[in-house]
């Protein structure tokens, strides 16, 4: 049986959940130091550009694949798709924003900032959600969040972003109530 879906944020609300989290990125900047934003793949790169075009100045945008620094590498039975990091700049003493849709068990965030810290140094690193949905599995915290829901494990939150989605929104996912969650629930892409 397919999960239910219940709208939490509509197209509208979206819009301004951006609005909100790019005024907060610029109020909270440290002066001097400039600023990047880079999206956790997939769905935070979309956003991460949509952040930076409504920051008055120019702001570098980078895109973060974090799928070989995942704790889970070695206990998955496929090879995994690789879509690549994109990040045309240097690291080194930047003000560096990650941004991802959903804060969920904090493993993404963690294989993130081993990624980032890889690349160089940065001068601080920053986290942007859209959405946290609780469920943490490593210390972990946003400095900025569009929305908090709480969820238990039949729930997912799904992010739907243009344009690699047809609309703007996000929405609660219900599960049959014989779902069990595997136990390999928090490493794998299930929100």
């Amino acid at each position: 049986m397919p999960p239910t879906e219940v709208l939490v944020c509509d197209a509208v609300g979206f819009e301004a959940l951006l609005d909100d989290l790019a005024r907060r990125i610029v109020e909270t900047r440290r002066p001097g130091v400039p600023i990047a934003l880079v999206g956790v793949r997939t769905r935070g790169v979309p956003i991460a550009e949509r952040l930076a075009a409504k920051i008055d100045e120019p702001i570098l945008v980078g895109a973060l694949d974090i799928t070989l620094y995942r704790d889970d590498l070695g206990e998955i039975d496929h090879w995994p798709v690789l879509r690549g990091t994109e990040i045309p700049f240097a690291v080194d003493a930047m003000d560096i924003v990650l941004v991802d849709d959903v804060l969920f068990t904090g493993r993404t965030i963690r294989a993130a900032l081993n990624a980032i810290c890889d690349l160089g140094r940065p001068a601080r690193v920053r986290l942007v959600a859209l959405v946290d949905r609780g469920h943490r599995e490593i210390p972990i915290h946003a400095d900025a969040i569009g929305l908090e829901i709480a969820t238990d494990w039949t729930e997912n939150i799904k992010v739907r972003v243009r344009p690699i989605d047809p609309v703007d929104e996000i929405v609660r996912a219900t599960r049959p109530a014989d779902f069990t969650p595997p136990a390999d629930l928090a490493l794998g892409d299930e929100r």
